[in-house]
């Protein structure tokens, strides 16, 4: 069986996660925590990022876009990359909005801050990164209504990527009850479609020693 090393909190984890259940693929998952730095992880990835999967065939793949790439080149169905030219071009420029602009503006800030601080006893959290990340988030939550408004996905007509590479950033700040959903109602109509799929559900299932969800993390309907 097909092989995923993920952590809770890494939204690329997160992502692959979903990706796989949407394309009815067979995986384990094995919690990997980074910065441990395990040798036989290493051997992996020497990069000791997760998400790495190990395909059946024991072919290492490290990072949700080699695992995208791979797999849609490998034809599994249904394709959330598009079927065209225009519309896969459109689907990786939203995957590089979320997986770079949105997470170093707001996922990166509020995990380091929120998360791995208090898990690394690293200190007490920095309140501006917080501020920070939260005025940005809105901004966020504003381009993500404007798409939503404008098509029947992010991306376009049919799920892809995009979706789920915004929706896997939003569960890990969701997690700790920092997405003003009620100030955004596109947005939150929008996520809530995708909460209630059935590859995103497992996502709300995850739950931290330590660190409970909100309360409305796990309500389909918020």
């Amino acid at each position: 069986m097909n092989k995923l090393y993920h952590y809770w909190f890494s939204p690329s984890s997160r992502a692959v996660r979903v990706m796989l259940c949407e394309q009815n693929i067979d995986f384990e998952m094995i919690l990997e925590l980074p910065w441990v730095r395990r040798h036989d992880f290493l051997v992996l990835n020497p990069a000791a990022t997760v998400p790495v999967m190990v395909t059946d065939d024991g072919l290492a793949l490290c990072g949700s876009y080699a695992i995208r790439e791979y797999l849609d080149e490998k034809g599994s169905e249904p394709s959330l990359l598009g079927q065209t030219p225009e519309e896969r071009a459109e689907v990786r420029r939203l995957i590089d909005w979320f997986d770079v602009k949105f997470n170093e503006e707001v996922t990166t800030l509020i995990i380091a801050e929120k998360v791995m601080k208090r898990f690394l006893k690293l200190g007490v959290p920095e309140a501006s990164n917080i501020r920070c990340a939260a005025i940005n988030l809105k901004q966020h939550l504003k381009y993500i209504e404007y798409l939503a408004e404008r098509r029947n996905w992010l991306g376009g007509d049919k799920i892809s990527h995009a979706d789920i590479a915004a929706a896997a950033h939003l569960s890990c700040i969701d997690y700790l009850g920092d997405v003003p959903w009620d100030d955004f109602v596109g947005a939150r109509d929008w996520y809530a479609r995708i909460k209630s799929r059935p590859s995103f559900r497992p996502l709300l299932k995850d739950l931290i020693a330590g660190l409970p969800p909100v309360a409305h993390y796990k309500n389909l309907d918020f």
